[in-house]
């Protein structure tokens, strides 16, 4: 159950964070760092593919771990289906925003091939594909060292390609613009400077696939450990040496989400395992479960939940109610947002705006465990 409230609360805060009522109304808390350091924002996504990392290695073990016929078209549907997820989901939001807009279907198809190549559920697939894979191809005493040596090798990678700097000079940039080409790659800001640095690029998906390991590693302890006191405490000393570790080492390896960063990956970790060891002490050995029954509801269906949520913020933000004097359009985001932000300040109108959103969401995932309804993939 612990790992269950754990992957909520990473679907609620990934809910929470991604749909403010104005992204230029934000609390500190709720801004991704701009480009290097780290905000509690920066730590929802790395949760979730720690969490997927746990889970992976409980679906894997019904397998015993030996790659089969089945086992491999398994692994292959998944990752098809989370890329052509990503990809409809940026289809839709095309049309959804282009027919709203005024424009014909001709018009938004002839756009299409602007696409972004690269998203939330793209990187997700990539690293399902090469952690399941790693974990039914390796001997599992090998890992941790393929672990170290990913890390290392992209830490010295970027180091070597000015993977810290924002500019077309960085490694991460070259690499997608040389593969995926500028006109599909995500275009982020800093300092006032746009520049084509997908966030979910290409090569920076290579630490993401030792953080999704860490997590296998960490779902092999649980289940080779027999009392939740071994448990939480194997969680907790390798879970502050990480974080320790990854402290010190920022200094020469800066922390940044937006190239993921191997200290990126050693403290977001090590902050995961502290979290599930908490949950795990409070959750299943003291018992008190009620405060969590919220987030339960978004951990037994997160993938559905996180889609139901990005299919509706799209709808939400798209389509007219109606228009104003000025023949501006008017949104159900714009009523709610406006609503809000006529009692409250502009900055606490739209995170309640955020905090209704997910309580929307809630509402859905909440109908869904009543009826035990489990999406899977």
């Amino acid at each position: 159950m612990a790992l269950d409230i754990l992957r909520g609360i990473t679907i609620a805060g990934m809910l929470l964070v991604n749909n403010p009522g104005s992204w230029g109304q934000l609390y500190a808390p709720l801004e991704h760092a701009e480009w290097i350091g780290l905000t509690p924002t920066d730590l929802v996504f790395p949760f979730f593919v720690f969490v997927m990392g746990v889970s992976m290695y409980f679906s894997l073990k019904k397998y015993q771990f030996t790659l089969s016929g089945k086992l491999l078209w398994k692994i292959v549907r998944r990752t098809l289906i989370l890329f052509c997820i990503g990809w409809a989901v940026g289809i839709f939001a095309r049309f959804v925003y282009g027919l709203s807009g005024d424009k014909t279907v001709s018009e938004i198809v002839e756009n299409l091939d602007t696409l972004r190549a690269l998203g939330v559920f793209q990187r997700l697939a990539l690293v399902y594909f090469v952690g399941s894979m790693t974990a039914v191809l390796l001997k599992h005493k090998f890992i941790p060292w393929l672990i170290v040596v990913i890390l290392g090798a992209y830490a010295l990678i970027l180091g070597l390609g000015n993977g810290y700097e924002f500019s077309l000079d960085n490694i991460i940039a070259k690499i997608d613009l040389a593969v995926l080409g500028e006109k599909h790659l995500y275009t982020d800001t800093v300092g006032g400077v746009t520049l084509p640095i997908d966030p979910e690029g290409l090569l920076s998906t290579l630490p993401c696939v030792a953080h999704v390991l860490i997590g296998f590693m960490v779902g092999k302890m649980i289940t080779e450990t027999h009392t939740n006191a071994d448990r939480i405490s194997k969680l907790l000393i390798p879970g502050f040496v990480l974080m320790l570790c990854g402290w010190l080492l920022s200094y020469g390896i800066p922390v940044g989400k937006k190239m993921w960063s191997s200290t990126f990956v050693m403290i977001t970790c090590g902050l995961a395992m502290s979290v599930l060891a908490l949950l795990i002490h409070v959750v299943d050995v003291k018992g008190r479960k009620r405060w969590s029954r919220f987030f339960e509801a978004f951990g037994v269906n997160p993938l559905m939940l996180y889609l139901c949520g990005t299919v509706l913020a799209i709808l939400f933000g798209a389509i007219p109610i109606g228009y104003d004097a000025e023949g501006a359009k008017i949104t159900i985001h714009s009523v709610v947002y406006d609503g809000l932000g006529n009692v409250f300040s502009a900055k606490t109108a739209s995170c309640l705006y955020a905090i209704l959103f997910v309580c929307l969401n809630w509402v859905v995932g909440y109908v869904l465990y009543k009826k035990k309804i489990y999406v899977k993939i």
